[in-house]
């Protein structure tokens, strides 16, 4: 009963991190998620005057990593926990100062932002706790400029097993849902394994 429930506050805290605790768990995920953060960041192929968003931006880790390149323009964390972009926010406090980076507490089912602001979207292990609808998608293609591209990074399995609740998601909501929202080149690219973790992200461009 004690594993249960700690068990459920932990996948609360992955969800939705709160307050001291939820930072912890924001950093543990910087440590956790880093091999298939930095083959994310590697398929954007970013080039000059690029300005991204991230979904379920958590630390700020992967956001400080484009950062660094010169040929990123700005880019954009949106999370809906406070607690982690209070950690986000903290890790990229140069890139705040120099205005090439901006923190948003938002839903991607209702991004607040304007239509047609990015060349590249990406997300990194947060769809799982997406709402995955026509609306929802019909937001991401909204903000994105014509002819730029998303890239949403997550895990289909471990040890060699395939997990049937994640891949039905894949192959019944979210790719076809991309499709009917008019995402073109719609893919599953395979990535690396990540503590025996499966990674795939499916792209498409507008």
């Amino acid at each position: 009963m004690i594993r249960r429930k700690l068990k459920e506050y932990a996948d609360r805290q992955y969800q939705l991190p709160k307050g001291i605790i939820g930072r912890y768990f924001g950093e543990k995920m910087v440590l956790q998620h880093r091999p298939e953060t930095l083959w994310t960041l590697d398929l954007l192929n970013v080039t000059a005057e690029d300005r991204v968003l991230e979904l379920g931006c958590g630390a700020g880790y992967a956001i400080k990593q484009l950062l660094m390149l010169p040929n990123v323009e700005h880019v954009t964390g949106l999370d809906l926990s406070g607690s982690i972009l209070h950690s986000a926010k903290i890790r990229n406090k140069r890139g705040m100062k120099e205005g090439r980076a901006t923190f948003i507490q938002g839903d991607v089912g209702k991004i607040p932002l304007n239509d047609d602001m990015f060349t590249k979207i990406y997300s990194i292990h947060s769809v799982y706790f997406w709402d995955i609808t026509f609306e929802t998608i019909t937001e991401i293609y909204r903000v994105l400029k014509t002819n730029g591209s998303v890239t949403i990074t997550l895990c289909n399995g471990k040890n060699g097993e395939t997990w049937s609740g994640v891949n039905s998601m894949l192959e019944t909501e979210l790719l076809p849902l991309m499709n009917e929202v008019g995402f073109k080149n719609v893919r599953l690219v395979k990535g690396p394994d990540s503590r025996h973790f499966q990674t795939v992200a499916v792209m498409g461009e507008k």
